[in-house]
Formats: structure tokens, sequence, C-alpha cells
């Protein structure tokens, strides 16, 4: 690797360290599903968020409000104190594809049909709303 190339990557590493995150792999809903609870805390604060997920009937949303209280606690843990109401909000959300399985279901006449079995990996970034609007100053 090139001097420049790492001093590059290590400008990457130092600036992810701030950055307060959880991930959720190999969940078995279909992005599509997924996508359709994370658009609706996208940019919330929070503990709103919290809110809307606890109370939401989609099955989708049990696992995005135990992701959501991981990426709190992360941030919890990188700066050393306790999240307060209106302080955090969720800054990044996106769900992607995860490996389908492929499975076959049985047809009539002996044929088969293919069954996608979809599934998603969910990024959950979550900031302090001040340092929201210092970047936008700039």
């Amino acid at each position: 690797m090139g001097v420049r190339k790492r001093l590059s990557a290590d400008t990457m590493k130092e600036a992810r360290k701030t950055v307060a995150f959880a991930k959720l792999t190999n969940i078995p809903s279909s992005p599509r599903k997924m996508r359709l609870v994370a658009d609706m805390i996208r940019g919330k604060e929070v503990f709103r968020a919290l809110g809307i997920l606890k109370f939401s009937n989609k099955e989708a949303a049990a696992a995005l409000e135990k992701l959501v209280r991981s990426a709190v606690a992360n941030w919890e843990q990188k700066n050393e104190k306790k999240a307060e109401s209106g302080e955090l909000y969720v800054s990044t959300i996106f769900v992607n594809c995860a490996p389908m399985l492929k499975r076959l279901r049985t047809a009539p006449q002996g044929r088969g049909y293919r069954i996608r079995k979809r599934a998603n990996h969910v990024t959950v970034i979550v900031d302090t709303i001040d340092n929201n609007v210092k970047n936008h100053e700039d």
C-alpha cells in the first residue's frame, strides 16, 4: 500500500472511531419490508424513534428497536456519558440485501417453482444533534 493510500485509510479509521453505529446481519425478512420500517425512523430523535418502533405492528420493528438501542449503547460507551433526551438522533440508517436462500416448491405436472427466501443487513448510525448543526454551518 502506498503512502498516500495509507494516510487516507488512517484518516478514515480515525473518523470512524468517533462514529457510533450498530449492524445487524442476516435478518430473515425481505429488505423491502425492513426499509418500510427504517424509513419511519430515519432522521428522528433516538427516543422518539424507539417509541415509534415499540408501538409499530410490523415484525421488523422489534429487530430494529434492539439495533437502535445497541447503537445508543455504543455511543454512550465511546463518549463515556449517558444519552439524554433530545441529544441523539438517527443520522443514517440503511438496509442492504443479504444472500438469499433458494428453495424449490413442488408444482403441478412435475414442475418445481423456485422460492427465494430473502434476508437483509441493517446499519444504524447515531449522532448528536449539535454535530449536525455544526456540519451544516461549514
